[in-house]
Parts: C-alpha cells; structure tokens; sequence
C-alpha cells in the first residue's frame, strides 16, 4: 500500500511544486509521510466539515486544491475554522496535501480542464510564466467556440456546464467565438484576454471596476464563481491518481459549492 510520501511524490512529478507561484502554500502540510493510504478523500477545499468527512469514510489523507494553511497559522485552536479543521485532522491522523497554483498553471490543469468543459478549441495561454521539458506552464488559457452564439447564450450554457448556481456578465455589443477562461480569481488577466484577441473573457471574482470598463474595453466578462470554475479539475486529480494507485479507493467530497443565489 501506497504511503503519504509516495502519493506526495508521483503528485510533484504531474504537477510540480516548485512552479507554485510565491504566495502560494501549496504542497504536503499536513501528517505523516510515512503513513499508508488505503482511501483519499478529493475536495477543492478542506474545512472542518470537509474533515470530519474524511474521518467519517476512514480516509488517510485528503487532496484539495486550495491550501487548508494559507496564512501563517499562529494558533492551532477550535476558536476559528482553519484551527477547528488542523485540530480534527491531527487528532484523526488524517494527512493533508494541496495542489494549487501548480496545478493551475500546468498542461492539463484547472484552466484546461475549464476550456475543455466550456467546448474550447486551438487552445493557447493567456500568459506563459514558465517552460519546462513536460511543457508549458502558465496561467489562464483562450480558445474559439465551433460556432459564434450570443452572449446571453453561451452565458446559459456556460452556467449549465460548470453547474455555476448563478453568474454576472457585462456584455460589450460582441457575439461569443473567441474565449478566454481563468480558474478561480483572475480578474487582472483582462488585458491578456484583449491582447490575444477575445471577445469573451470568464472568470471569478470579478470586481466592480470590471464590469464597468468591459464594454468601452470591447470585450465581454463574465464572473461564473469561484468554485466552479476550478471544481472542473477535481475529476482530473481522480483520474490521475486512480490510474497510479489503483489499489486506494477514491472517494469525492459530499460538500460542494458554499455560495447561494436569490
């Protein structure tokens, strides 16, 4: 049986580490690395409830994407929920390792996965960042539809396809054929999306100030949530992890997006 460390490894050689970006805090944060794994809890995110899930089902060890210690963590407490989930973790022994802004940058990544589930096609990067001898890395991709649609349509579609409980757009007057994406918080790729000449940029976590400029920029955003604009990746960490430890049982968390609309 597969140990901690081991799964550790075989996810740096797919995704490595060390093109995380320098903010971020990906990686093996949380158990033994010397502990053998027989179920693995997938979750975008780790919260107490997502903990005592793990518990729950029995797993060893949970694999998200965001980072369950983000920012430095100076107390380890149940006052707060990031101390609530440590604490139900380390007292379960269950281990934690988070695969972020590598995983968002890489070939095969959040951004592609979102480009593939939005029907993209002659897919290319917003912004290379680096180049390595297993490809390029680097975030956000563009791509075309295989036929032009309204906004308010590819909008609907859109919606239906990354299972969004809602999204805000601002159109810009263009029809929908050349489309920029950016898993999670990417709203600062705006500029790139023009310059690779889009019409369409979706995204999450889009301010204010960004839907005001879009249609004297020419260009239409649209913010589908956070959450399922890389959810779309959790899939591919499954397969992935299922071909190379067939003999560990996979299991995908119950608890989804936490973001509700009227």
């Amino acid at each position: 049986m597969a140990t901690v460390r081991e799964i550790y490894d075989r996810i740096d050689t797919l995704w490595p580490f060390a093109t995380q970006m320098g903010f971020d805090n990906a990686g093996f944060l949380v158990g033994r690395g010397d502990r053998e794994v027989k179920k693995i809890l997938l979750s975008l995110d780790i919260t107490p409830a997502v903990a005592k899930e793990a518990a729950e089902i029995g797993a060893e060890l949970i694999v998200s994407h965001h980072p369950v210690i983000f920012f430095p963590a100076k107390t380890v407490n149940d006052a707060e929920p990031v101390g609530q989930t440590l604490l139900e973790l380390i007292e379960n022994c269950i281990a934690a390792i988070c695969v972020h802004t590598n995983l968002d940058k890489a070939p095969g990544g959040v951004s592609d996965a979102l480009a593939e589930a939005l029907g993209l096609e002659n897919i290319g990067y917003l912004e290379v960042v680096e180049q390595l001898e297993s490809g390029n890395y680097g975030i956000g991709r563009y791509g075309e539809l295989k036929d032009e649609m309204e906004l308010e349509t590819f909008c609907a579609m859109a919606k239906k396809a990354l299972g969004s409980n809602g999204l805000r757009y601002a159109g810009c007057g263009k029809k929908v054929k050349k489309v920029a994406v950016g898993g999670g918080a990417c709203h600062e790729f705006v500029k790139n999306a023009l310059d690779c000449g889009c019409d369409t940029f979706l995204t999450s976590d889009l301010k204010y100030n960004d839907f005001l400029d879009a249609p004297d920029l020419g260009i239409n955003i649209i913010d589908a949530g956070h959450y399922p604009t890389e959810n779309v990746v959790m899939p591919v960490i499954e397969k992935a992890l299922g071909e190379d430890f067939p003999e560990i049982k996979l299991f995908m968390s119950r608890h989804s997006e936490v973001i509700n609309y009227v």
